[in-house]
């Protein structure tokens, strides 16, 4: 098969390195433009675009498929687009304008957890299984008739990134042999049960609420970690916490205070703690939560409670 791949996150770049190594031909990799990144604004390619050059195949770097887009797409005459978090919407004509159309590679068993962060609101929800599926690609979000899914079982203590890298390991493997089902005439099968979807995180959903039981906090943090991150407010500042770990500890402390107990800086909750192994201070490096907590010269710490928000700021935000 002839393919165009689209992708844009590091999280593509197993699919692009296994389709390239493949029977298949790559005549096309689509990603978003280079990127302002870092603290000195440094305008760095995508892991694609990376990885495309690294493979030496053409690259097109487009933010959204408009018309110019599409149509040096469909001037390659490739068979089949494949999509692995590209990060815009494929539209017509350019939906079905190649031979077998488009397939995505998403990070979810289906049709759970359609949309942009199916890995981490699985995580946040405090889901144990998580998957993988290649489905057609359709007008509709996510939709599309599956050809191929697998159930994955995460670590218990695997954050977001931990479980995409993964997922992107497997999904990659598995690509090019469905893409050659694909050309050989295989049909999808259509979506059953409930749909959820998974909305793109947004800072405040790093924001750990302690007044939940230590599962709800840690499994909020696993969804969040590395982005947008994992924090509490102290004082009105944010103090990002990059690494937690559930423990067992009798010691009694109430939801939101922050103690050092047996050398471990715990963090209170609506049951038990859980512990700060990092954390990150504002304007300061990521450290050792030990670290920081003696310079802190505390016996006790609290963190901000959240603001409960108001009818009018809760209005129309349901989707």
């Amino acid at each position: 098969m002839r393919i165009v791949f689209a992708g844009t996150p590091e999280a593509a770049v197993p699919a692009l390195r296994a389709l390239a190594a493949s029977e298949h031909e790559v005549v096309l990799v689509v990603t978003r433009p280079d990127a302002l990144l870092g603290r000195k604004r440094v305008l760095t390619p995508s892991p694609v675009a990376a990885a495309a050059d690294d493979l030496g195949l053409p690259v097109l770097k487009a933010a959204r498929l408009d018309a110019d887009a599409t149509a040096a797409i469909l001037a390659t005459g490739a068979d089949l687009g494949v999509i692995v978090a590209y990060g815009a919407l494929v539209r017509e004509p350019l939906l079905t304008g190649l031979g077998a159309g488009w397939v995505n590679l998403h990070f979810s068993l289906l049709p759970k957890w359609r949309g942009a962060a199916p890995v981490q609101r699985a995580l946040m929800a405090g889901e144990t299984e998580l998957g993988w599926a290649v489905f057609q690609l359709v007008t509709e979000l996510d939709a599309g008739a599956v050809y191929r899914q697998e159930p994955y079982t995460p670590e218990p203590e695997a954050t977001a990134a931990d479980v995409l890298r993964s997922l992107a390991e497997i999904g990659a493997h598995a690509l090019p042999e469905i893409v050659a089902a694909i050309g050989e005439g295989a049909s999808p099968v259509a979506q059953e049960g409930d749909a959820t979807y998974a909305h793109k995180l947004t800072l405040s959903d790093g924001l750990l609420d302690p007044t939940e039981g230590a599962d709800a906090v840690f499994a909020r943090y696993r969804g969040v970690t590395p982005e947008p991150g994992a924090h509490v407010r102290v004082d009105g500042v944010t103090l990002k916490l990059p690494r937690l770990a559930l423990v067992e500890a009798d010691i009694d402390l109430p939801a939101g205070a922050i103690r050092m107990d047996a050398k471990r800086v715990l963090l209170g909750t609506a049951d038990w703690p859980v512990q700060l192994v990092r954390v990150q201070p504002a304007g300061k490096q990521d450290m050792a939560a030990g670290d920081w907590w003696r310079g802190l010269r505390l016996d006790e710490l609290r963190v901000d409670p959240i603001p409960v928000a108001t009818d009018s700021q809760t209005e129309g935000t349901a989707q």
